[in-house]
């Protein structure tokens, strides 16, 4: 199974991007969990995206806040699906990592996810790999499933506590 490689430009990030660690977990894909700062290590940013295929990474999400160049930096150097997480700020609450995010060039995609969303970031990393592995497509069936359940419940709970 292909990795999925999580990294965040600063260690406080790790906070967010636990969401992601945990999801993947979840669902035992193989990953790596790095700082690289797209300002600060460019270097190793535009290494490590340039080896990710050849390292069995199969996708690769960046976290970042503020000024949010990480996800772009990766996208300029791999093929792989690059999945960005803006990360609120103390500044302007997390807009100004969104729109950094969202807005790349054309022919540099990065999907992007809400901001703080690393659990879905995770998922739609899952699902990217999903596509070519039939046991992890099965878990996301499974996954899906127990969440269609758990509104289920909670609306039996509801409906019984109206009626």
């Amino acid at each position: 199974m292909k990795k999925v490689a999580v990294i965040m430009g600063s260690d406080s990030d790790l906070k967010v991007m636990q969401g992601a660690i945990d999801m993947l977990r979840q669902f035992e894909v193989p990953f790596a969990v790095r700082v690289i700062s797209a300002h600060r290590t460019p270097e190793a940013a535009r290494d490590f995206a340039a080896s990710a295929i050849e390292n069995g990474f199969g996708a690769i999400i960046c976290g970042a806040g503020k000024a949010a160049h990480l996800a772009g930096a990766f996208a300029a150097n791999t093929t792989l699906p690059v999945i960005g997480i803006p990360i609120k700020s103390s500044t302007l609450d997390g807009l100004d990592a969104l729109l950094s995010t969202v807005q790349m060039p054309s022919g540099m995609p990065v999907a992007t996810v809400a901001i703080d969303g690393a659990a879905n970031a995770a998922l739609l990393a899952v699902q990217m790999l999903a596509l070519s592995d039939e046991n992890l497509a099965a878990k996301l069936v499974a996954y899906r499933r127990g969440l269609t359940e758990k509104v289920e419940k909670k609306d039996a709970e509801i409906q019984a506590q109206f009626a």
